[in-house]
């Protein structure tokens, strides 16, 4: 059995490999003592996605997952400013820590069981989860979606989500937000459907969009670091910072300053 569980661990790091590009050699990730040595942090995060990561009207990001890795910068390091951001895809979030081109990941990622086999994740800075979008008036609770068209995403888990508590609702798939508010736009659907984080932004975009208030799901978003025993220490002082951010209510006034629910 232990010679099979070895066998499999390596073919699901040559798999991820395959996917996602080889290892890179030259590693920038560092242990604690080797970022307190540089005097700074390697953070991924997102610039386009209002309200956790996005640039402003003058080029520079903000949002609250910057506001994030500027505090650990800050509690880890004495300087907020000690922190060299590396705006990522989606699909470079978790390869960008595990080949060790940056020290953390604070890039709207969930923590699942099937991605802890290859990072380690932090405790939850920010619980995510799908909810719907409108500008039907007569639209207040998913009850009255019964028989109408929402547009979600394609191959989205959000799909699951609205087929369980709307049933009888109608499914548009779509490429893209844009798109998806487009068909809004157009009346050829009555709603949206996506993660609460993102459709945050949405309205914050376009105020005469307004949130249901049930949430169909709870994803808690957590910072990406890298295994391994040298990197131990980071992981800890990583866990321990959020948790007091947690239980001193800082985490909460940023989600509530970034209009996030």
């Amino acid at each position: 059995m232990k010679q099979l569980h070895l066998v499999l661990s390596a073919t699901l790091i040559v798999i991820f490999c395959l996917c996602f590009g080889e290892i890179n050699l030259v590693a920038s990730a560092a242990a604690m003592a080797e970022i307190q040595q540089l005097g700074y942090l390697t953070v991924a995060v997102k610039d386009n996605l209002r309200p956790l990561g996005f640039r402003d009207d003058n080029g520079n990001l903000r949002g609250l997952e910057i506001d994030l890795a500027q505090r650990l910068a800050s509690d880890l390091l004495g300087k907020q400013d000690a922190v060299k951001f590396k705006p990522v895809a989606n699909s470079d979030r978790l390869p960008a820590v595990f080949n060790h081109q940056v020290d953390l990941a604070i890039a709207k990622v969930t923590a699942t069981e099937s991605r802890s086999r290859i990072v380690s994740f932090s405790v939850p800075y920010y619980y995510d989860g799908a909810s719907i979008v409108t500008k039907n008036t007569t639209i207040k609770q998913l009850k009255d979606l019964s028989q109408r068209k929402i547009a979600l995403l394609n191959n989205s888990s959000t799909i699951s989500y609205i087929q369980y508590f709307v049933p009888n609702a109608e499914l548009v798939s779509v490429n893209s937000y844009g798109q998806g508010r487009e068909k809004i736009e157009s009346g050829e659907v009555d709603a949206f459907a996506a993660d609460i984080s993102v459709l945050s932004g949405w309205v914050q975009e376009y105020p005469e969009y307004r949130i249901l208030s049930s949430k169909l799901s709870t994803e808690p978003l957590s910072v990406v670091m890298p295994k391994g025993l040298q990197y131990d220490e980071l992981r800890r002082e990583v866990n321990e910072a959020i948790a007091h951010y947690t239980v001193t209510g800082w985490l909460k006034e940023r989600t509530d300053y970034w209009g996030l629910k």
